[in-house]
């Protein structure tokens, strides 16, 4: 009598299974919300039983702690290229900002900042990556008055003005209908461009040819 055979579950190293999870939880966060991570959430996504989840991480709120900063993480490298001008890559960043791809992370920060009124360590988590943002947009801000295309006094007033704007039109991103005047879809160019000393519709043109 021949037997049928028998599925084998591939057993994960340890790493690889915890950045799987991570990795899934993550996608929950930008796509769904951190408010959708759960230990069966994750488990149904990845085919397996939330007990594996919970040995990896037993605490919820250390799990979606996690999967925010490797979100915002790996946003962050989508942002700030390393290559290119620094004037095509403010132009890069801000049209990923003022487009629909950014969508899903202007909902994620929005998400976190409420969130961190009732959790302590997310706001700690927050504030890191916030620093973090800060200091790569100050960089390159650096790097653009080093070049000639920005003229500034002090760069992490632009990089905080900047941020500001970025956050202000953010506060908008669940708002059901659309409101496409121009002072408003493009509110980040104008404060990016007043920030940075640049003569009026410089940075817009480049933001539009990075946005093509």
């Amino acid at each position: 009598m021949v037997s049928s055979p028998t599925s084998q579950r591939v057993r994960k190293l340890p790493d690889e299974r915890r950045a799987e999870i991570l990795s899934e939880a993550a996608s929950i966060a930008l796509s769904d919300g951190l408010e959708r991570i759960t230990l069966r959430a994750v488990a149904d996504r990845l085919g397996v039983r939330p007990g594996l989840i919970s040995h990896y991480y037993p605490a919820a709120e250390d799990l979606v702690i996690a999967a925010f900063v490797r979100a915002v993480s790996e946003e962050r490298e989508e942002l700030f290229p390393d290559d290119g001008n620094p004037m095509a890559r403010m132009a890069h960043l801000i049209s990923r900002i003022e487009g629909n791809g950014g969508f899903e992370l202007t909902r994620l920060w929005l998400n976190a900042r409420h969130l961190c009124r009732f959790t302590p360590a997310l706001a700690e988590a927050l504030e890191a990556q916030e620093y973090l943002d800060r200091t790569r947009l100050t960089s390159l801000i650096e790097d653009g008055i080093a070049s000639g295309d920005f003229v500034v006094d002090d760069p992490f007033a632009a990089c905080i003005r900047i941020f500001v704007a970025i956050d202000g039109v953010g506060a908008y991103v669940n708002n059901v209908g659309s409101f496409e005047y121009q002072a408003f879809t493009r509110f980040v160019t104008d404060v990016a461009e007043w920030s940075l000393g640049m003569p009026a519709g410089v940075l817009r043109a480049a933001v539009h040819r990075a946005g093509s």
